[in-house]
């Protein structure tokens, strides 16, 4: 018997260290780990040991004789993967960590999702090493709290190793407080040894099209975070009267956004979409929802486990135009010898089954179109949006060009999906060229090229630019802790001058007051309370002053 990972795999690779065989991949030190859309059994080298069935942080894998009939396609989906990528198994080998001085170490880390985490994790697996987390929001978890799709439960298991982390008698949180605003770099460097800045930081990049800032059209992490009930979105108003929406783009989130829009509002009911989201999508008039792609189905963005998740969503038909679906020569050619990436393969061959399925009369739609490019936002009555006029592209020597030919889809809503950027941070450098925090080995440099600045670092998206997820981050936060010990050990940290007990003081005199894991206890008890009331996992609180409140701390001045 073999074991099988299915589509709720996140990555994070805790399964690959634990396997005894070395029979999961690509594993982090492997080149596909950085770009793979989710990990693989080797049907062929699994000893059946259910080892990674019991470290998966959100049960993605199954023995094969116990598969969901859902996920069964993730049979051939695993045992495809090594037909095509080496995989010597083997004991698994890990490198001894550096030795460690036995006087005591302080690190507060920046953020409060998964790269955080990850790298608190590693940090506080040693005694003399303290952790303070600090995040602006009086809730930690970051996107997987306010990114992961509502009807993506699962997903969300991976909590459950953050809230591990959160335990321990070394970590402390100082939530709702901003760094920047309430505390400085330079205040921060004072009173600890090493300060990790793990924030996100990014912005949705703009499609530079005429109308782009029309009413009506939006982006993608504005109704993300709006239907996930994160505070900066949650007074947004969306006009959902129209019959037909298009999203933008054709990554994982573009899929999210779609699913969102076309299930069945009873069925969002069960889950932890915010309440003000599930009123307005229940009075929605989406019917259809077309998903437009740059470039041709061998190229989509989005993994295949969202996309053969599609299939599960009830009452809802994928639309695939057979005509829609045009390969380049390279991969045309590939494909017939059978000598194509088996990602890629797999990806052609469930959009294949989509356009060959029968649709039911009455259904909602998700359509899509490749080798589609917005050239234009049209504004109707009231500037409001009224329609999308896409150009047709073409594959030529290997590249993608305008064939002159345009349509115009009637809408109401554009939804941008097309990708992120990142920000400059207050007080930190800035690759302007990259757009990320100039860093090497995690180490913040003084300029791109430059110096390292002693016992600043950097992890996730500021770190790397915005690419990849919950498995990504985990490799990037212990990336930087590896970073961070490895100086400690050498001794070139600084030497803190400030006792940080002395923080929640500090912050208090800007008007923040900082909520700890009991706070953040007393949040997510009462989140989920209200959520088992309603057949729920949770009900969300979606104001920072509420949030506050029930944590028993004052509202930070001006906030809602």
């Amino acid at each position: 018997m073999a074991h099988v990972i299915t589509r709720a795999c996140c990555n994070d690779a805790s399964c690959v260290d634990v396997c005894p065989v070395n029979c999961i991949h690509p594993t982090p030190d492997e080149p596909e780990f950085l770009t793979a859309e989710m990990l693989y059994i080797d049907p062929e080298a699994c000893i059946d040991c259910g080892a990674c069935i019991d470290e998966c942080p959100v049960s993605a894998i199954y023995p094969d004789d116990q598969l969901p009939a859902k996920d069964e396609p993730f049979l051939q989906i695993n045992a495809d993967y090594f037909k095509d990528h080496d995989a010597d198994g083997g004991l698994v080998r890990h490198p001894k960590p550096p030795k460690l001085p036995d006087a005591p170490l302080r690190v507060a880390i920046v953020g409060a999702g998964p790269a955080a985490f990850y790298a608190a994790q590693e940090l506080v697996r040693k005694q003399q090493i303290s952790v303070d987390m600090y995040d602006r929001l009086p809730t930690p978890y970051g996107l997987v709290r306010a990114g992961v799709a509502p009807d993506h439960a699962q997903t969300k298991g991976v909590e459950n190793t953050f809230a591990a982390v959160e335990k321990k008698a070394n970590f402390t949180y100082r939530l709702g407080v901003e760094v920047g605003e309430h505390i400085t770099l330079a205040e921060l460097r004072e009173r600890y040894g090493a300060v990790l800045f793990a924030s996100g930081a990014a912005h949705d990049r703009r499609l530079g099209v005429p109308g782009e800032d029309l009413p009506g059209s939006i982006s993608a992490t504005e109704f993300v975070g709006w239907y996930n009930g994160h505070p900066d979105w949650v007074d947004l108003r969306f006009d959902l009267s129209s019959e037909t929406a298009v999203v933008i783009g054709n990554g994982n989130v573009a899929l999210d956004v779609a699913r969102i829009l076309v299930t069945d509002p009873d069925e969002l009911a069960t889950t932890d979409i915010a309440d003000h989201a599930l009123e307005v999508l229940r009075a929605s008039n989406v019917r259809e929802v077309v998903v437009l792609g740059r470039r041709g189905i061998e190229h989509a963005a989005f993994t295949n486990g969202e996309f053969l998740s599609l299939r599960d969503t009830e009452g809802v038909d994928v639309v695939i135009d057979p005509d829609e679906l045009v390969l380049s020569e390279d991969a045309a050619a590939a494909l017939d010898d059978d000598s194509l990436d088996s990602v890629i393969a797999t990806k052609i061959r469930l959009a294949r089954e989509f356009s060959e399925a029968p649709q039911t009369e009455g259904n909602r739609r998700i359509v899509f179109k490749f080798l589609s490019a917005p050239t234009e936002i049209i504004g109707g009555d009231g500037d409001r949006v009224s329609s999308v006029t896409v150009m047709r592209n073409r594959y030529v020597d290997g590249g993608v060009e305008a064939t002159g030919r345009t349509e115009s889809i009637a809408t109401g809503i554009a939804l941008r999906s097309v990708g992120y950027r990142v920000e400059p941070l207050t007080d930190l450098p800035f690759d302007e060229e990259r757009s990320v925090v100039p860093n090497v080995d995690s180490r913040v440099l003084d300029a791109p090229g430059g110096d390292p600045i002693p016992g600043v670092f950097v992890a996730g998206w500021v770190k790397r630019g915005p690419t990849g997820g919950i498995g990504r981050n985990r490799m990037c936060g212990e990336e930087a802790a590896a970073s961070i010990l490895a100086d400690f050990a050498e001794g070139v940290l600084p030497e803190p001058t400030v006792d940080p007990a002395d923080v929640t003081d500090l912050v208090a005199g800007r008007g923040a007051h900082p909520v700890d894991l009991d706070g953040w206890k007393r949040i997510d008890a009462a989140e989920r309370e209200a959520g088992a009331g309603q057949g729920r996992r949770r009900v969300k609180f979606v104001s920072v002053d509420e949030m506050k409140s029930v944590a028993g701390v004052p509202a930070t001045a001006g906030e809602a």
